[in-house]
């Protein structure tokens, strides 16, 4: 383990690892030296191999050989197919930092119940006339991009989003279409290596209902069991997120969201070369073995609609 360039774990988050995620201390070196060769063999395949990203996809796989392959070559896929959306390698540019200063993704301090899943906060506090889509989600993407390497509770405990629908609009659900919003939920549910343990929209209106339906429709059905939608009395929350783990912003005690903002800039200083780096990784299609990546299979619209209760 001493050669190995991982972040040490608390205990508390050793012991989630072993008996969650199944992960055998003595096995990592050889877990992730396997991995690496897999990765090399892979004439398709341009990617980063540092064992504090690889690590990741083991553990975000529950150490399933096979589903962290899967995994982690759709992520570069992604990136290389959708680079405006997914692949950021300047973090100084003007447009990212402006996007990302708008504060509508932010991660919070503590995690819920102190040793839990990282707490995301998502609001709709951008105007859909002056922000393109595709450069506000590039922007959003980042965020996780830094939690997969820098957040052992994200990376351990999984995470928990909090949607805030106060300040959704029509005008925002046009500026979602379908197409989009299968590209953002494919890679939030299938091929970032995080658990998503819930999803918790409040202040709910008409409008963001229709949002919803459609999300519900392309998300799977086990993380479609994970959404719970209230209205503006969403006092019911506190059963699952307890009030002192929100932000100030919602009467809790765990950070005041535009202070965050500020806050996490920091960390675009200090992953930047790392950003930088992503402009060497991604896939080359052409030399892919067998049968080529089927985007439409990965892509296309399906699911079922159905009926919101909203508490």
């Amino acid at each position: 383990m001493n050669m190995l360039t991982i972040k040490p774990l608390n205990s508390h988050l050793q012991q989630i690892a072993e008996g969650e995620l199944e992960e055998v201390a003595e096995r990592i070196p050889n877990d992730l030296e396997n991995f690496r060769q897999w990765i090399q063999q892979q004439q398709h395949l341009r990617a980063r191999e540092d064992d504090q990203f690889l690590i990741q996809f083991l553990r975000g796989c529950k150490y399933n050989v096979e589903k962290a392959k899967e995994k982690f070559d759709r992520y570069y896929t992604l990136e290389t197919k959708y680079p405006e959306i997914f692949c950021i390698t300047n973090v100084d540019d003007v447009t990212f930092r402006t996007n990302y200063n708008l504060g509508t993704f932010l991660p919070l301090t503590t995690p819920l119940n102190e040793f839990g899943p990282r707490i995301m906060v998502f609001r709709f506090n951008y105007s859909p006339k002056s922000v393109p889509i595709d450069a506000l989600f590039h922007s959003i993407n980042a965020i996780p991009q830094v939690l997969l390497i820098d957040d052992a509770y994200a990376c351990i405990c999984g995470l928990v989003f909090i949607v805030d629908m106060s300040e959704f609009t029509s005008a925002h659900l046009l500026q979602l279409t379908p197409p989009f919003l299968k590209k953002i939920v494919t890679y939030y549910e299938n091929i970032l290596p995080f658990r998503i343990k819930g999803i918790y929209c409040i202040n709910v209106n008409r409008i963001a209902e229709q949002l919803i339906k459609l999300l519900l429709s392309i998300m799977g059905e086990k993380l479609r069991k994970r959404v719970f939608i209230y209205g503006k009395q969403f006092d019911s929350i506190f059963s699952n997120i307890p009030q002192k783990y929100l932000p100030l912003d919602y009467g809790g005690q765990n950070g005041q969201l535009d202070q965050l903002c500020v806050e996490f800039n920091q960390k675009w200083n200090e992953y930047r070369e790392y950003f930088q780096e992503n402009i060497n990784y991604g896939t080359i299609e052409s030399l892919r073995a067998g049968k080529p990546f089927d985007f439409d299979g990965i892509f296309g619209m399906g699911g079922t609609f159905r009926k919101l209760d909203v508490d």
